[in-house]
């Protein structure tokens, strides 16, 4: 008779004790999250500096794997960070303010220092770093650039750098395996995996001189100027752009070949710029089926005037390239240096005549 009144008694202590728990849950319980939109955004992600390679003995890498090519040109890629500020208040004594930055990739060429990259991950900056693959900052001098093929070549400290191996463009085929190595999105030192899917690329309308190596290895925002190499991890080419209309990758990428850049850097050392070559033409194109470009207009006194070519000729050959549009002729000139001489393969009035032209020197662009 005594066991019951205890049970009851041992139940309602424990409903007691459940009583005051939750009641103490509740009143001590932090306040709800606010929502998503109330919250302020977080700060853009510092770049995640790459851990340096290890040396990777080659017969324990599986069948397919890229690695050996990786860990040899890793070390070469680095990251460009840009800026463009101005002085803050008056006589700049509030300091500096950040009008614009950027980010991109970059690719030591040579152990004295020499990194290429774009001309639009440096353009319009006034204060420029170079980050190495292990996150170390090294300051920048911009030594030149060519807006004409998207190129500059910037300077930093030599000590400690490992320059890229160079491959041989004239071995590469559509189909060949590539890797882009860069820094994306700035979330660090990043590989994708594609295939050339076209040699040569043209008319696209991104630089005046195109001669694109075309892959659809991922490349997004932050790879420009970064490294397109082979599968022995040698550099044959400097990505470029992509064709996208949402902004990142669609498998439609382009990179600069490693000949036409070494061309340029050459320039670029030697004078801080790239003399072209100057025709002295205006050309469009010839009509529905037919190839060439078609002389529209010539300069007075110009080189295309003085080797006697006119209005209404077709220029189907310049030197060695076949021109089977107005951009060829145009990106042919571009890459010659002036005083060079090339013969020209015209048509007129449905014969065919060579005319040898001594290039000029193209006259500084106009500015809008």
């Amino acid at each position: 008779m005594t066991r019951f009144p205890l049970l009851l008694l041992q139940l309602a202590l424990a409903a007691l004790v459940g009583y005051v728990g939750a009641r103490y849950a509740i009143t001590s319980a932090p306040a709800p999250a606010a929502p998503p939109s109330a919250l302020p955004a977080p700060p853009p992600a510092a770049p995640v500096p790459m851990t340096p390679p290890v040396a990777v003995d080659p017969n324990s890498v599986p069948s397919g794997s890229y690695r050996v090519a990786v860990e040899r040109a890793g070390a070469s890629v680095v990251t460009v960070h840009s800026a463009r500020t101005a002085a803050r208040g008056p006589f700049g004594l509030g300091g500096r303010q950040v009008l614009s930055q950027g980010l991109g990739s970059g690719v030591v060429i040579d152990s004295d220092g020499d990194v290429v990259t774009n001309n639009h991950v440096v353009e319009g900056a006034n204060e420029l770093a170079v980050a190495l693959p292990d996150g170390t900052l090294r300051p920048t001098q911009l030594v030149g650039v060519d807006p004409d093929s998207d190129l500059a070549l910037l300077k930093i400290e030599g000590n400690g750098l490992k320059p890229i191996a160079v491959g041989d463009i004239k071995g590469l085929a559509v189909g060949d395996v590539v890797l882009a190595v860069g820094n994306p999105l700035g979330v660090g030192q990043t590989v994708t995996q594609g295939i050339v899917s076209a040699l040569g690329r043209k008319g696209i309308g991104i630089n005046p001189i195109e001669n694109f190596i075309q892959t659809d290895a991922a490349i997004n925002p932050g790879n420009s100027g970064g490294a397109l190499i082979d599968t022995q991890g040698r550099l044959i080419g400097i990505n470029s752009a992509i064709l996208s209309r949402g902004g990142g990758s669609e498998g439609i990428g382009f990179a600069i070949p490693i000949d036409l850049a070494q061309k340029v850097i050459a320039s670029l050392k030697r004078q801080g710029r790239v003399a072209r070559g100057w025709l002295g033409v205006s050309t469009g194109p010839v009509g529905r089926g037919q190839s060439g470009a078609l002389v529209m207009a010539v300069q007075p006194r110009g080189p295309a005037d003085r080797a006697g070519i006119a209005p209404g000729d077709i220029i189907v050959k310049f030197g060695d390239h076949v021109i089977e549009q107005p951009e060829d002729l145009a990106g042919v000139t571009l890459e010659l240096e002036p005083g060079a001489t090339v013969t020209a393969e015209l048509l007129r009035d449905g014969r065919r005549g060579n005319a040898n032209v001594v290039l000029g020197t193209r006259p500084p662009l106009r500015r809008q």
